[in-house]
């Protein structure tokens, strides 16, 4: 009896150490929060309007300064929110979420909590999802990614956008799979109880056929709203491989109140550092 207690023990360490849902989740407590803010850009603000030097004086300081986005417009996106969602007459025009992300020898954990509004007043068009919440990371080969994070797959000839094309999704110019030139997109849907996908934005926006994401959980307690999503660090097609050390492009969009398309609210393109610094550093565990 006792021989087979001490193997018994033995077989158990060895699947807590050699499984992947052997890791344990993070310690939330000791992991800093970043704050972000998510703003509603309706479809006035696709790539074309970033890059327009007529329209978007930053254009220029993007193409030959390196500047980012976020590093001029940051302190002023609940403002641009609002100004933006008075044009749509959408009564919420930013959303402050709280942003932690933590990794161990196998996963990327990320989580992300926010109020949600008592009534953005957005066209209801999603009536199976009350949340989606989807992130996009990118590892430096799309260009300008850095500066103006996953604005790059969004186009004014996409579809939902105003003179958009109903056939086409978000893409990369010149994107694809073999070159690497993608993004990898992973979403958490509040429907059916919860359910969630792993694809990426290529040539077109794919929603499947990733390995990374093994899960993804999302819950309502009062007016808040928790998600937390566990990533393996290498995974499959459309997957990016990240390691200890590695920085990566990080941005994300929340649909709320039951919405879809280019009604949404989202990030401007931020920093992940896995034990790096970055503008969200993920803390080893």
């Amino acid at each position: 009896m006792t021989t087979f207690l001490i193997r018994a023990a033995v077989v158990g360490t060895l699947l807590a150490c050699g499984s992947g849902a052997a890791y344990a989740a993070p310690d939330w407590s000791k992991v800093p929060s970043k704050q972000i803010t998510i703003f509603y850009p309706g479809g006035a603000l696709p790539v074309e309007w970033v890059m327009n030097n007529g329209v978007h004086t930053g254009a220029g300081g993007i193409r030959t300064k390196n500047l980012s986005c976020v590093g001029c417009h940051e302190p002023e996106l609940a403002a641009f929110g609002a100004q933006r969602a008075a044009a749509e007459k959408v009564k919420v025009g930013s959303i402050a979420v709280a942003v932690q992300a933590a990794y161990d020898a196998g996963n990327l954990y990320l989580r992300f909590a926010w109020k949600q509004p008592a009534d953005s007043g957005l066209k209801k068009m999603d009536q199976d999802n009350q949340v989606k919440l989807s992130v996009m990371f990118e590892n430096n080969k799309i260009e300008l990614a850095k500066q103006v994070g996953c604005w790059q797959s969004c186009h004014q000839d996409a579809r939902t956008m105003p003179k958009g094309d109903e056939n086409k999704t978000k893409y990369v110019v010149g994107g694809s799979l073999a070159s690497g030139k993608y993004y990898d997109l992973i979403q958490w849907a509040s429907g059916k109880g919860g359910e969630f996908k792993d694809g990426y934005v290529a040539e077109k926006r794919v929603m499947e056929g990733g390995k990374a994401l093994t899960d993804a959980k999302g819950d309502k307690a009062g007016d808040t709203w928790t998600v937390t999503f566990t990533r393996k660090l290498t995974g499959g097609e459309g997957d990016i491989a990240m390691a200890d050390g590695g920085v990566y492009n990080l941005g994300f969009a929340i649909h709320e109140d039951y919405t879809s398309g280019r009604f949404h609210y989202v990030s401007l393109g931020y920093t992940l550092g896995l034990g790096a610094k970055a503008d969200v550093t993920a803390v080893k565990q």
